[in-house]
């Protein structure tokens, strides 16, 4: 391994120069203008003060030959790697989303379905029901009108018969009177005349009788 000695080297004193040669240390010398070291092969006028190498004018052709190999490289990696991935992402989700919307609107088709057969039924049981409540009343109408029918029947049997029983007893209240006044008027005549005259009473209400 090489070391640069420093400027200061150069002004030891020459006692210090014999000393070393005499204990057989190799002293170097400061290097002159323009030499160049072994280990870096840069200038000694530029050690230690270099320009910052991506300004190093002496570089640029192996820059941009390493900015246009790096760009390759990436633009492959890009185009092989990167994208495909990110293209088949992207198709995954579109395809995962269509499945979606169509998912939705199958269940959308069905849903509107079960309303449209709720509302078919839900009229026809409506319909029903007021078919039956028609047909109910209907009946209720015929069975009422058969019970006043029977009820004005049985009211004029009765009447008849409470009619005839009636002229019954009309009948009998007239035969009764009859007998009751003939009977009054033999009495009133025995009480009069002292006599009975139950024969000529008896003719005199049967005129009577004829005559109503």
């Amino acid at each position: 391994m090489f070391f640069v000695t420093p400027a200061y080297a150069e002004e030891a004193p020459a006692g210090t120069a014999e000393t070393g040669a005499a204990t057989g240390t190799d002293t170097h010398a400061a290097p002159a203008a323009g030499e160049v070291h072994t280990e870096t092969g840069v200038p000694a006028e530029h050690h230690g003060g270099g320009v910052f190498p991506p300004f190093d004018s002496t570089t640029y052709a192996s820059q941009l030959l390493w900015l246009a190999i790096t760009f390759v490289v990436f633009f492959v990696l890009m185009q092989k790697v990167i994208a495909p991935r990110i293209g088949n992402i992207l198709e995954q989700r579109h395809n995962r989303i269509s499945q979606d919307l169509d998912e939705a609107s199958r269940l959308k088709a069905e849903a509107d379905a079960d309303v449209a057969a709720y509302e078919a039924e839900l009229a026809a049981a409506r319909a029903k029901s007021n078919a039956i409540g028609t047909a109910a009343r209907d009946a209720a109408k015929l069975k009422a009108e058969a019970d006043r029918k029977a009820v004005e029947a049985g009211l004029a049997e009765k009447l008849k018969a409470a009619e005839g029983r009636i002229a019954d007893i009309k009948a009998k209240a007239f035969a009764d009177v009859g007998t009751i006044a003939e009977e009054t008027a033999v009495a009133v005549v025995e009480q009069l005349i002292g006599t009975s005259a139950k024969a000529d009473v008896a003719a005199a209400v049967a005129d009577i009788k004829k005559g109503a």
